[in-house]
């Protein structure tokens, strides 16, 4: 188990900031979390909250979008697996990756995922749904729960680059999300980490009565957790 003697000295004194058993306002956090970043890089500001969900039940898993008013400062290389009369659109909205039904066999017989969302029109799912297992798997098969499924793919990829993004819950009910990089102001990131929070919360299933949130951190790429305090948001 990799533990705290194995860390160096610049990552154990930037430890030393945070009160391991205080919980931090959003602001707060945001601020310690820039200034507890070990990176030599823009490193990304993270979002992890643990839910009391049961993720194995279909009602109890949380998959959601939400658009991040100043993005996460780096866009998603975007699949778009739309019909013929929707290419073009597609390609000027910004895609990465563009096709119909060749795009479809390059992932089947490839196993090709260089991609980090996918966006699909309706007509493409019946075949799209041959490659299922391994998109299911890695969690990029478009969904019309969180509008990937599309009939106006052109603006949902434009959203999509501009800071519109996925979330869900992981198999231990874990959400991750980046909500921006160090280099964002704090303004910047605390206007997003409240809007990744509040639909977090939105996403709540309807089925859950009790605690539906355990514990909410914040960190950098390389940097040491931040406890924010859940119930003041």
């Amino acid at each position: 188990m990799f533990t705290m003697a194995f860390r160096g000295k610049k990552y154990r004194a930037k430890v030393a900031l945070i009160e391991q058993d205080k919980l931090y306002d959003l602001a707060a956090a945001v601020a310690l979390a820039k200034e507890t970043n070990t990176a030599n890089f823009d490193a990304a500001v993270e979002l992890h909250v643990k839910c009391d969900l049961d993720v194995r039940r279909a009602d109890q898993a949380v998959r959601e979008m939400v658009t991040l008013p100043h993005g996460i400062g780096k866009a998603k290389r975007i699949a778009a697996f739309v019909s013929d009369d929707k290419i073009k659109e597609a390609k000027d909205a910004g895609a990465d990756f563009v096709g119909s039904d060749n795009l479809v066999d390059k992932v089947i017989k490839e196993e090709w995922t260089d991609f980090e969302v996918a966006v699909a029109t309706p007509d493409m799912m019946r075949n799209l749904a041959k490659a299922g297992k391994l998109l299911g798997t890695k969690g990029l098969m478009p969904s019309p729960k969180t509008g990937t499924v599309t009939t106006n793919p052109g603006a949902v990829i434009k959203e999509l680059k501009a800071g519109r993004m996925e979330f869900k819950t992981d198999e231990g009910a874990v959400i991750h999300m980046t909500v921006g990089r160090v280099s964002f102001s704090q303004d910047q990131l605390q206007e997003n980490l409240a809007t990744a929070i509040e639909a977090i919360k939105q996403a709540k299933p309807s089925g859950i009565k009790g605690t539906y949130v355990s514990s909410a951190y914040l960190a950098t790429t390389m940097g040491p957790s931040i406890r924010i305090n859940w119930q003041t948001v």
